[in-house]
């Protein structure tokens, strides 16, 4: 995030899974099982990826601009997904967009407006109680990935702050049994 605004987040990520997928056979990766994970600021990051990834350029010069950055999943843990006003945390806001973002770039990166049906499945958490980025956030990607015919996991929690005890307690340990046990129903992971 800031100082390094929009767009350079997003190429950032871009990059990374044109690394990971060009390079899948030498570092023993399958290639249609790279997905994205991001928490918070970090989960709009994975999001924005998941709406807004590119098939890749076969006429690239560079040979690992020529593959796709498309996640084959998503994860996302207490996500922003939404700029608009209302939905957003704006503290992320402010630090993607700056301090008066014009409306055609919240829209652009409010990622409940990008689901499509090629849009990756997703596993999605988030706490009822998160006083920090709103759970609407989350509940409105769920939707649209719904309306669009796109797998989704949605489980929220009745309880737990923002960051979710951070790596102990039993919200922690919830979320991630029941994202496990949605990696292994989708023959994600081993």
């Amino acid at each position: 995030l800031s100082p390094y605004r929009h767009p350079v987040p997003l190429q950032d990520v871009t990059r990374a899974m044109h690394i990971l997928r060009y390079n899948a056979d030498n570092w023993n990766i399958n290639p249609d099982r790279i997905g994205v994970m991001g928490f918070s600021a970090g989960g709009h990051l994975a999001a924005t990826l998941s709406t807004h990834y590119d098939r890749g350029n076969t006429n690239a010069a560079d040979p690992v601009e020529r593959v796709s950055s498309r996640p084959d999943f998503t994860i996302l843990v207490y996500p922003v997904v939404s700029m608009m006003a209302g939905t957003t945390h704006s503290g992320s806001c402010e630090n993607l967009l700056g301090t008066t973002p014009p409306d055609e770039l919240r829209h652009l990166l409010s990622n409940e407006l990008h689901v499509t049906a090629d849009t990756p499945p997703a596993f999605i958490t988030h706490s009822t109680t998160d006083s920090a980025v709103p759970v609407a956030n989350s509940r409105l990607l769920r939707d649209a990935m719904k309306a669009n015919y796109v797998p989704v996991e949605y489980f929220e929690l009745t309880s737990g702050d923002h960051g979710l005890g951070c790596g102990a307690g039993m919200e922690w340990a919830t979320w991630q049994d029941e994202c496990a046990r949605w990696l292994k129903a989708n023959h994600l992971a081993k």
